[in-house]
């Protein structure tokens, strides 16, 4: 019943929309969210207003390193774009419904796509740390769903078909991009664990046996509720660490955030030229 309780309403949501208009009056037509050690991706934004999210009705807090905890209104690629400076997590102690809560706010801003970021541990024996991964499909092992509770159909049907999560056009517009600028993009599937404690090597053989090439810890829900909006979504990932059961090494919160800061620069260049793009593939 927890989750039911905890079901945002549309007037949280709206309050929480109008705070954000009443700072910046426009229509963004892309949303970002930017993952562990990927906050700096902000600085290839030209930010008009920065919303600290206490500054915002009904929205959670940010408690991880990292994790600035901002809204950045303003424009990337000359489109108007609103970016999550710092997300949340099931394992701070929120619930899924709080977790996406910000993800219902973007959409009710009028943004139509969604381009998801994150860190995460890489399991695929042939990738490296610093590979970037095109996401074309995921596994929810979160044990939880933020669709759970009542469903307000005015935003989105109640069995919400996911045989598509990842918009086919905008992954087929992320590899002609890394083709061209020579970016190496992998392309798999992520499955997203509770956390907040990295897998034991039996775990690491378990997901990939199940199909997933790397691990997190986010992502799954924000993509649940983009696609119960309608919203098109892209996603990326940055494999910080290699989970090799017979080669496991130690991983530190240090280590992961130093290795995505490395590879940003490449995800920054994929964001932008997507970005330029999108009135070629998005109508």
């Amino acid at each position: 019943m927890t989750s039911t309780i905890a079901m945002p309403t549309r007037t949280q949501v709206d309050a929480a929309a109008e705070a954000v208009r009443a700072a910046w009056p426009h229509t963004p037509e892309v949303a970002i969210i930017l993952g562990t050690g990927l906050g700096a991706l902000a600085g290839a934004i030209d930010v008009e207003v920065a919303l600290p999210y206490d500054a915002l009705p009904h929205m959670p807090l940010s408690t991880v390193e990292s994790h600035v905890g901002r809204l950045l209104c303003g424009t990337l690629a000359a489109r108007r774009v609103i970016a999550m400076q710092g997300r949340f997590h099931r394992y701070e102690g929120y619930s899924l419904q709080q977790v996406t809560f910000p993800v219902r706010v973007l959409h009710a801003l009028g943004a139509h796509t969604l381009i998801v970021s994150n860190a995460c541990g890489g399991m695929h024996p042939l990738w490296a740390p610093g590979d970037l991964m095109l996401i074309a499909d995921h596994i929810n092992l979160l044990g939880d769903n933020p669709l759970i509770g009542p469903n307000d159909d005015a935003i989105g049907p109640r069995f919400p078909d996911m045989s598509a999560p990842y918009a086919p056009v905008l992954r087929d517009l992320a590899r002609a991009v890394a083709r061209e600028r020579g970016i190496t993009l992998r392309e798999g599937v992520y499955v997203a664990v509770q956390g907040p404690n990295l897998e034991t090597r039996a775990e690491y053989r378990m997901l990939r046996a199940l199909g997933a090439d790397v691990v997190g810890m986010s992502t799954v829900p924000e993509v649940i509720v983009a696609v119960h909006g309608g919203m098109r979504v892209l996603g990326l990932s940055i494999i910080t660490d290699q989970c090799l059961p017979d080669a496991l090494v130690p991983a530190t919160l240090e280590h992961i955030v130093a290795t995505a800061q490395r590879a940003e620069p490449a995800l920054t260049t994929l964001v932008h030229e997507v970005v330029a793009r999108l009135p070629e593939v998005v109508a």
